[in-house]
């Protein structure tokens, strides 16, 4: 088999990153996980991720929310029994990735920062909850974006200061795990506060994580999930990001309450609440990953699949995996030299630290400072190199995120604009942009994180 040319090499990237976007299409993976059967002659249970509805449940009231709602909404609507569906049911989604559906009333905010809109459906969502018996079940859709688009702001909080205090964390560098910390503190419904808003009724929730690792309790801030973290590791986060200053007095006040006792924490591990709550991962990066890997050995590459994901600044893991690739260019044996090439196949989510005024994404970041970097110390040759999120959006931008080769910096040079000076100022949006390497696919109505595919 010959090996390929850079466009060839540019080709097989994205349809390798079309492999991993379908393995995380939210209405196939609830389909899978909600089904009835005919278990007694009353009519049919509703069997979510292999188990039976809690038994004499009269109905189920539904709630989707996070960037995949309105397929993982449809697909519910199809399998649950008619006899049981409360219509409406609440979809809450991302602008620009609304669409009607059966039996959902549907509703778009804003994301990555909260907005009125998501308030109101907040609000809605409240609404639909409040009133449920014990014999009802709670069903419960959640996906990437989910904790953006479904704010609650607490008591003594209002959206702009809990907008303010997301933004300076954003700019700061926090992960999702530090994000989400500070925000299950700063609303009602975060951090086991869905579950509390549905009790006495059942609750399960169908999860499609865009979070490394698939810890219910981070994935959309745990809305119906145990929080471990307290009023102290929010004031913590703002602390060793700097902006503990700087955030809204309200934010600080209500932190530094509830770290004092004054304030009610979020529910705990062992909170009598959730002996009726249940969680089930239906798709993950993970899956997306062993997707793409899958698709690389199908295009004839022979694939090294990054057992952990990629994390901490994008820079940093753009150089991590330069490093990796040429560690494999230097044991590569007889037979694989012989093959079409290499296939590095990561996934993750990583950050970027602010510093500069441009436009752009992790994923365009991370691609740009990988063309950087392999200009001095190529992988290979004829190499390309695609990192995107899988929700179709990297940052602000229109994009989804970066594909990149051994001709990058020269096509941004060409264009009378410097790449290094770009990437110094957070610029990767428009230095990727006149490389004519922006990868654009619109909001793909799912998002299990970022997937990165190298090959050489």
């Amino acid at each position: 088999m010959s090996r390929p040319s850079i466009a060839e090499r540019r080709a097989d990237a994205l349809a390798i990153f079309r492999a991993a976007l379908e393995a995380a299409d939210p209405a196939r993976a609830v389909r899978a996980a909600l089904s009835s059967t005919k278990l007694s002659p009353a009519g049919e249970t509703l069997l979510i991720a292999g188990k039976p509805a809690p038994p004499g449940i009269s109905r189920v009231r539904a709630i989707a929310f996070g960037k995949a709602a309105c397929a993982m909404a449809g697909a519910a609507s199809e399998a649950i029994p008619e006899r049981l569906f409360a219509a409406p049911g609440i979809a809450v989604t991302s602008r620009g990735s609304a669409r009607a559906v059966r039996g959902f009333r549907v509703m778009e905010a804003g994301h990555p920062l909260p907005d009125e809109a998501g308030a109101a459906a907040a609000r809605s969502v409240i609404e639909a909850l409040s009133g449920a018996g014990a014999d009802e079940m709670a069903l419960i859709l959640v996906s990437g974006g989910g904790s953006a688009l479904l704010p609650a702001p607490a008591p003594g909080i209002s959206l702009a200061d809990k907008i303010a205090a997301t933004r300076l964390l954003l700019d700061a560098g926090a992960d999702i795990g530090e994000l989400n910390t500070v925000r299950k503190h700063l609303s009602l419904l975060k951090g086991g506060g869905l579950a509390r808003a549905a009790r006495p009724a059942h609750v399960r929730a169908l999860l499609l994580s865009d979070v490394i690792g698939d810890d219910p309790s981070v994935i959309a801030s745990g809305p119906a999930a145990p929080d471990p973290t307290t009023f102290a590791d929010a004031l913590a986060v703002l602390r060793a990001k700097g902006v503990l200053e700087t955030v809204p007095r309200s934010v600080r006040a209500r932190l530094e309450a509830g770290a004092r006792g004054e304030v009610e924490e979020t529910p705990k591990p062992g909170d009598p609440l959730f002996a009726r709550v249940d969680h089930a991962v239906i798709g993950s990066n993970s899956l997306s990953v062993a997707a793409a890997a899958a698709a690389a050995r199908r295009l004839g590459y022979r694939t090294v699949e990054r057992p952990h994901p990629l994390i901490g600044q994008a820079r940093a893991a753009a150089g991590l995996l330069l490093e990796e690739a040429r560690h494999e260019v230097q044991h590569l044996g007889a037979g694989a030299a012989a093959a079409r090439g290499t296939a590095l196949i990561a996934g993750g989510e990583t950050t970027v630290t602010v510093r500069g005024k441009g436009t752009g994404g992790r994923n365009q970041e991370m691609a740009l400072a990988l063309a950087i970097g392999a200009e001095t110390r190529p992988p290979g040759r004829d190499w390309a190199f695609l990192s995107a999120g899988t929700d179709g959006i990297d940052g602000p931008t229109s994009a989804a995120g970066g594909l990149t080769d051994g001709e990058t910096a020269a096509r941004i040079r060409s264009r009378g604009l410097d790449p290094v000076a770009l990437l110094d100022a957070n610029d990767s949006h428009n230095a990727l942009g006149a490389a004519g390497d922006l990868i654009t696919t619109g909001p793909t109505g799912t998002n299990v994180a970022d997937v990165h595919v190298l090959l050489f």
